[in-house]
């Protein structure tokens, strides 16, 4: 029997996107992660239908979208978890990378951190040294600071296990930081985080998610999933609305943070006025 897809229909108002040209055609050391229609198929759906994305070095995009709208398993896809039924990911001009090339390139926070075993935190960042040709000494040192930048370094000695549901993000987050801290790769290095605020508390939410925009500042590229769009708002260079597999919306917070959209994706009616102080987008539910 023969696999059909049915044509995608929505009212999110478009943005006019950006002709994304395949990097083969360009400069092999363009510094981006270049994902060119892909597609993933499991369970007889499509997860991903011909998705095409570009995160720049230097850049924070925000993807946003309803639950089962795909944005897990785009990470996924481009860790290389999910197989793809077409196109492409691209890290710097390459499409072919060894697993440990990867790893020094592509830190990635999963949406759930499953450990039960007893380390401690600190061996638990420690993980995130693996691919990592240093000194033990040198990673210690990176391993102290991945945890100071979370709040966690006083904590380093106790056990994972113990620790409340806020606290592992926060380790799995400085897990990620360590992995590609300050590596000597041919290239960008980029961050994909799904969900990396889920659990905390108001503080550390801004607090990592300034960590990351930090990062960001010193060349880094982040692709964060977000369910907060005054979050989104405030922290993002681009933003996108994936729905039903499918990018419904890219662009600025402002143009893809309207009303009309997010009724279209959330199907919630908001109202969209501009911050007082910071004057990115402010949404209020109505």
């Amino acid at each position: 029997m023969g696999l059909f897809r049915k044509s995608y229909k929505t009212s999110v108002n478009h943005q006019k996107l950006t002709h994304l040209n395949d990097p083969a055609d360009n400069d092999v050391s363009d510094e981006s992660l270049f994902i060119h229609d892909v597609s993933v198929y499991s369970d007889r759906r499509y997860l991903l239908d011909r998705v095409s994305l570009r995160l720049k070095a230097g850049e924070f995009l925000t993807m946003l979208g309803p639950n089962g709208a795909g944005k897990s398993s785009l990470i996924k896809a481009i860790a290389g978890e999910l197989s793809l039924k077409t196109g492409y990911v691209c890290i710097n001009g390459k499409r072919k990378w060894s697993g440990k090339q990867k790893a020094l390139s592509l830190g990635v926070l999963p949406q759930s951190s499953a450990l039960c075993f007893s380390f401690s935190v600190e061996e638990v960042v420690f993980l995130g040294r693996t691919p990592c040709n240093e000194s033990y000494e040198e990673n210690k040192r990176i391993v102290c600071k991945a945890l100071d930048s979370v709040g966690l370094l006083q904590c380093r000695q106790r056990l994972y296990t113990t620790l409340s549901g806020g606290e592992k993000k926060r380790v799995h987050v400085a897990r990620v930081l360590a992995q590609i801290w300050n590596n000597q790769t041919s290239g960008a290095r980029y961050l994909l985080l799904d969900e990396p605020v889920a659990a905390l508390d108001p503080n550390f939410q801004l607090k990592i998610l300034q960590l990351v925009k930090d990062q960001v500042r010193q060349g880094m590229g982040a692709l964060v999933i977000l369910h907060d769009l005054n979050l989104a708002a405030r922290y993002s260079d681009r933003t996108v609305f994936l729905k039903q597999g499918h990018v419904v919306s890219e662009g600025t917070p402002e143009e893809v943070l309207t009303s009309e959209n997010i009724e279209a994706v959330f199907d919630v009616r908001t109202t969209v006025m501009k911050h007082p102080f910071s004057g990115c987008p402010l949404i209020i539910n109505c």
